[in-house]
């Protein structure tokens, strides 16, 4: 692992030190389309009124309401099924249902279901060694994995030492696994780790001669409708598996049907039932802290007798539960890493204990009005203050649930003393003209647009923001970053955030800007800025404060998830180099804690800047 804990140390150091500029040692080449490119309508669930499934719309307000109010949570769509309807279904402004979001390792119960595609067909088994497989010709390898199997990467007790750390030192991910030392007897103790789940898209490629997307499509994406779907490959062309994976929420509520189905979809068996079962059965022990039911092949078992999780951190998640024949879809931003978390302590209170679901029950036409509202709240609420009611009402009727998909809203595209009111308040349009035409040369440039845990898991390292400018053209504020050699142009909203789609070294990505003018405590006025990545866990917060005559700025951002997931993040991704002699002495290096370094340095970083143009 010496190899892994020198690249994570020179990692570390760059940022300490703000260095922008070969940060990573892995090859990074932009992958990801944009979300409209090639964007095609797929198969969708069909709406119902809650009662007529047996599940009360004032239960599912309730739920919703908590879901979304507590603010650790930072959730941003919600979906739930019964017998294969919708009966709730809700998305926090900026978000809106349809948008694929980031998954991370929810998406490793997909890579299980490949596997047990490639077993149902005779073309894999659980026994068969990944040494064999791999067609490794390693010496060490042969010698340290050499009873490593299928079934231990798949319950996640392979002991490889070769864990996440993989992914920031080289770009050969295969070769770094199979020649890592084996911690213990493999099968005997559960050990967390995302390149077991890389290493069995490997194994499928390596059987099948496709990808692991390529497998899939004809038979899973396909069959069930999902249509817009993406998932990134390391640099060596293999799709990721643990993570990478991009993926609507009511998409992968089909995920959750399906082996909810026991592995059937509309007459087509596309997993066998042994497989479902052995999937969604108990056969690891897992630690409290991260779930205490157990896990199965890619799957964390659940609280509720038979049910299970399909889990990602910082909140993606689907659960289902066999006995209510129901599903459960969630995304968010929370920065929590594994299943025992707020959101699903949230979902628990409300559907397991003694909650129970039966046949029809009598209308509620009062339960379903605070369902439709519940849901409108959300849908339309301001970052930065009350709740906005929106242009256009989208009111539904017990005969059929309105959606949204298929009518998202389109970006703006991507290119390369003030005076108060009589009131005490900023003049919001005195404020857009004040700063309109305004440039500011940053001093520090080791701020990117991206948040860190963005930055890490696309290996996608900022250049730099050096310049940072206004606009307010044709009634619509602008802020103007200039990053690296890209121009970003984000639209912001007031009120209602507007969306723009912004290159991230060539990657594009949606963001949903919402401002608020307002000052601090010394009398400074400031310009609040909400900055959501639409398709991620992510956002930015940035508070841009000005002097007198605007003829400087102090640029102090935020990020969430932020401090917390970096605290624990770190020691997770880090695991047993956090406390070796290498990672002691970069402490000694940096001359205080680490994760708090980082945490001022990358999480809460303030630039200032000059005034050198206005237009």
């Amino acid at each position: 692992m010496l190899k892994e804990q020198l690249a994570v140390m020179e990692v570390l150091k760059n940022l300490i030190q703000g260095k922008t500029e070969g940060v990573s040692r892995v090859t990074f080449t932009p992958q990801k389309p944009s979300f409209y490119e090639g964007y095609r309508e797929g198969s969708h669930f069909s709406r119902a009124v809650p009662e007529s499934q047996g599940v009360a719309s004032g239960h599912l307000a309730d739920f919703i309401q908590e879901a979304f109010s507590d603010v650790r949570t930072d959730l941003h769509h919600v979906l739930v099924l019964r017998h294969g309807k919708v009966l709730a279904e809700a998305s926090a402004s900026p978000y809106e249902s349809g948008i694929w979001h980031a998954s991370y390792s929810m998406c490793k119960s997909v890579t299980g279901m490949a596997v047990g595609m490639l077993v149902d067909e005779g073309k894999l088994s659980l026994e068969d060694k990944v040494v064999h497989l791999l067609e490794s010709k390693s010496f060490l390898a042969g010698l340290r994995q050499k009873n490593l199997t299928v079934e231990h990467l798949l319950t996640m007790s392979s002991g490889v030492a070769f864990n996440e750390t993989g992914i920031v030192s080289g770009d050969d991910w295969v070769s770094g696994y199979l020649q890592s030392a084996v911690r213990g007897t493999p099968g005997t103790a559960f050990e967390y780790n995302s390149m077991n789940s890389y290493i069995l898209s490997a194994i499928v490629t390596k059987v099948t001669g496709q990808s692991l997307m390529e497998y899939l499509r004809p038979r899973l994406w396909e069959p069930l409708g999902i249509r817009n779907v993406f998932w990134e490959t390391c640099p060596r062309g293999i799709v990721k598996g643990g993570w990478g994976l991009f993926i609507s929420t009511e998409d992968a509520a089909k995920l959750g049907q399906l082996y909810l189905q026991k592995g059937k979809w509309q007459g087509r068996q596309i997993l066998s039932e042994e497989w479902v079962a052995a999937a969604t059965s108990k056969h690891m022990d897992t630690p409290e802290a991260m779930g205490p039911y157990g896990y199965g092949y890619q799957v964390w078992m659940g609280g509720r007798p038979g049910s299970y999780t399909f889990n990602g951190m910082l909140g993606q998640n689907v659960v289902v539960y066999p006995d209510l024949d129901m599903v459960i879809a969630l995304n968010a931003g929370s920065d929590e890493l594994f299943q025992n978390c707020i959101l699903l302590n949230i979902v628990k209170k409300y559907f397991e204990g003694d909650y129970q679901a039966g046949g029809p029950l009598p209308e509620d036409g009062a339960g379903f009005r605070r369902l439709n509202d519940t849901e409108e709240r959300m849908a339309h609420k301001d970052p930065w203050g009350p709740q906005v009611r929106r242009e256009m009402g989208r009111r539904r009727s017990a005969a059929g649930r309105y959606r949204r998909v298929g009518n998202l809203c389109r970006p703006v595209p991507a290119q390369g003393g003030a005076r108060r009111e009589r009131n005490g308040l900023l003049s919001e349009e005195r404020m857009k003209k004040l700063l309109d035409g305004r440039v500011y040369r940053l001093e520090q440039k080791q701020v990117g647009l991206a948040p860190l845990v963005f930055q890490v898991f696309h290996n996608n390292y900022t250049e730099g923001i050096r310049m940072a400018a206004f606009c307010y053209e044709k009634g619509k504020f602008y802020l103007n970053l200039e990053e690296g050699e890209r121009l970003h142009r984000i639209q912001v909203g007031f009120g209602k955030a507007a969306v723009s789609e912004v290159s991230l070294k060539g990657e594009p990505y949606l963001i949903g800007a919402a401002g608020k003018f307002t000052e601090d405590e010394e009398g400074r006025f400031v310009l609040k800025l909400d900055l959501a990545f639409l398709e991620e866990a992510v956002r930015r917060r940035l508070y841009c404060v000005f002097d007198g005559k605007c003829e400087t700025i102090e640029m102090r951002w935020d990020e969430m998830p932020g401090s917390r997931m970096i605290s624990e993040g770190l020691g997770a991704l880090l695991g047993d180099s956090l406390s070796s002699g290498l990672m002691g002495a970069l402490r000694e290096w940096a001359g205080a804690d680490l994760p708090a370094i980082l945490v001022d340095r990358t999480i809460h970083p303030v630039v200032t800047g000059t005034c050198v143009r206005e237009l």
